[in-house]
């Protein structure tokens, strides 16, 4: 009994400890750690008590040289400067390991199951990177310059041999040409992510998981032969209970667990190469795999997807036809939709190649035209338009498959991006800097003048003379002028380079004959011109007015108002630099801080004075009154700095 009342007791004053360490430092401190040090400095201020004391001369044995009173001071000394050492001990811990950075006991026990897969995955990943011959490159040692053609098409396999998440890893990559070079973004592009059909009784199981039904009470008949087959998703042709002849996108069973796990590992590699290889911080991976984390999360969810369709759907015109979902059999790992008949234009070359040249280069242009549109007018773009998303049908129609990356754009975008369209088709360097400035993210020292030069050198070398390959070079190298003077591109604008850059490459299967940037000069023309037709700018006006009225009807009280205070001089100007709660907020932590930092060394100098001072009674034969105080006062100083410390970090 006597044994667990002394264990309670210890727990107890180790909590007290923890708390008093927590309000003594200012910062929320773990707890864990707190508890830990309380019970340390327990036990450190026993075995002060007994051995520490007869270096000052206090007792010696049971018999006392000094009064209880001083004897019970020196103690109360001991105890808190062994406090004062765990509180440097936990400034230490939170500087080097901060609260938070380590996974509590609980979830450490819980997570050992996932930290070991996830640890046998990551051994599999940096084993295939050392098969291919790119371990040197994480580790920074090597130059990635060095055998540039080799290391692309290492870094290709193994990306392929890594799976699904590296592999759509490798084609968003090649879509990035503004970052990587072009050697790396053609071998990554010829990345796929075809793979062997999943046994039908699992894919059957999965989609009357996702039903909640068999399939005989939906479908009239279900192939089985998948249409096509990807790493992460099947695709089968079935009929509804009423004839309608639909596909059926289904996920593959265990894809997203795979590929949440290796996302993981993705994000944390990226971290660990920014943080330490030149190549990881010019290219800020973390930020690429964060946005690639993002785009395949969405991707997985078979809901956003849909949404995404109809989206889409409801902006076409009517020349290009896309699937129509079916809601109530579609779930986050089932897709329900209409057949399009047509074959996808990489796969097309024998029916595009019966096709006169005229009425190929017609379907080049109307797909040209309507993606531009999408971006200028409507705002809601396809945002991944390779050959295999793109269906022609030998009567020359065009369909739209596979909405999982769709971008968005608000009005003042595109309103920049046509006006950038229009200053290229004037040749006017000044307008598209001014529509770049206006559409991303001005840098704070952005040479205005060498980027107007840069542009019309860029306007110049495309304008004529360029043939094949037009809009493809044309936008990238804009894409990379624009990184390389800083500018920070939104998600969504970076996904409408990507997606012109992507038609230009379906465009030339169509038509290899078609000028893409006249073709995109013109089309940019006619929708601005379109725009700037009386009868819109009226409606724009109206629609502008209208938002503007309730303001315009209390304007004329309001200038009255201001001229009677100018009479009768009452106008006065009221500033308050500190409104904002979190100015204020700032400030006070500031003074907080500074505050604390000079009263700490005011206490430790006066303590080191009081200390060397050689005056005062003794009130041990080695100790006086005056170091005493000294020590106390030291006590103070210390935990103030260990506070200002505490502080510092925790702004940081």
């Amino acid at each position: 009994m006597s044994d667990l009342l002394a264990l309670f007791a210890t727990i107890f004053n180790a909590l007290l400890v923890a708390l008093f360490a927590r309000k003594a430092l200012g910062v929320p401190v773990g707890w864990p750690r707190s508890i830990v040090m309380g019970l340390f400095m327990g036990l450190a201020v026993s075995w002060a008590v007994g051995y520490i004391g007869e270096l000052t001369g206090a007792f010696v044995g049971a018999q006392a040289r000094a009064p209880l009173g001083v004897i019970f001071i020196i103690i109360t000394l001991i105890t808190a400067w062994v406090f004062v050492i765990g509180l440097i001990v936990l400034v230490l811990l939170e500087l080097f390991v901060p609260t938070g950075a380590l996974p509590s006991p609980l979830a450490f026990l819980r997570g050992w199951k996932a930290r070991r897969s996830r640890a046998r995955r990551y051994t599999q990943v940096v084993r295939i990177a050392a098969k291919h011959g790119l371990s040197g490159y994480l580790g920074g040692r090597r130059r990635t310059h060095e055998g540039s053609a080799a290391i692309a098409r290492s870094l290709r396999d193994a990306l392929n041999e890594g799976g699904v998440t590296f592999v759509k890893l490798g084609q968003m990559l090649s879509t990035r040409r503004d970052l990587i070079p072009e050697v790396f973004a053609d071998q990554l592009a010829t990345l796929q992510t075809r793979a062997e059909p999943e046994p039908w009784p699992q894919v059957e199981r999965a989609i009357q998981e996702e039903l909640g039904r068999p399939l005989g009470e939906v479908f009239h008949t279900v192939d089985p032969s998948p249409l096509a087959s990807a790493s992460v998703a099947q695709v089968h042709a079935a009929r509804l209970l009423d004839g309608t002849p639909v596909v059926l996108k289904v996920q593959r069973p265990g894809a997203r667990r795979q590929v949440t796990s290796d996302v993981e590992i993705i994000l944390r590699l990226a971290r660990w190469l920014e943080r330490t290889t030149p190549w990881g911080r010019s290219l800020r991976v973390f930020r690429l795999a964060e946005g690639f984390a993002a785009s395949l999360d969405e991707e997985l969810d078979y809901t956003v997807e849909f949404d995404n369709l109809r989206g889409v759907a409801a902006t076409l015109d009517g020349g290009i036809r896309v699937p129509t979902a079916h809601e109530k059999h579609s779930t986050g790992r089932l897709l329900v939709m209409d057949r399009l008949e047509g074959t996808p234009v990489g796969d097309a070359g024998a029916l595009l190649a019966a096709l006169p040249a005229a009425t190929r280069k017609e379907i080049a242009e109307r797909l040209l035209s309507e993606i531009l549109r999408q971006l200028v007018r409507t705002g809601v773009f396809h945002a991944d338009l390779h050959p295999g998303n793109i269906l022609v049908t030998a009567d020359g129609g065009l369909g739209l498959l596979d909405f999982g990356s769709v971008g968005r754009l608000d009005q003042p975008t595109r309103n920049a991006l046509g006006m950038l369209l229009l200053a290229i088709d004037k040749n006017d360097a000044i307008g598209a800097t001014d529509s770049l400035i206006e559409m991303l993210d001005r840098p704070e020292k952005l040479a205005e003048r060498e980027l107007e030069r840069d542009i019309g050198q860029l306007m110049v070398r495309y304008r004529t003379g360029f043939g094949r390959g037009g809009s493809a070079g044309m936008f990238t190298a804009l894409f990379k002028l624009i990184h390389a003077y800083g500018f920070a591109v939104p998600p969504q604008i970076a996904g409408a380079f990507r997606a012109l850059a992507a038609l230009d490459g379906t465009l030339a299967l169509i038509s290899p004959d078609l000028d893409v940037v006249g073709a995109a000069r013109q089309q940019g023309r006619e929708m601005m011109r379109e725009a700037t037709e009386p009868e819109a700018v009226r409606a724009d006006l109206e629609s502008r007015l209208a938002g503007y009225l309730p303001i315009l009807q209390r304007l004329p009280r309001r200038i009255n108002k201001l001229a009677e205070d100018l009479e009768h001089g009452r106008i006065s100007v009221n500033i308050r630099p500190l409104s904002d709660e979190r100015d204020r907020r700032f400030l006070t932590g500031l003074v907080h801080q500074v505050v604390v930092a000079i009263l700490a060394a005011a206490a430790t100098l006066g303590a080191i004075v009081l200390i060397a001072a050689d005056v005062g009674p003794m009130v041990t034969p080695n100790l006086r009154l005056v170091a005493l105080i000294g020590f106390a006062l030291l006590l103070v100083g210390f935990v103030l700095a260990l506070r200002s410390l505490a502080l510092v970090f925790r702004r940081q």
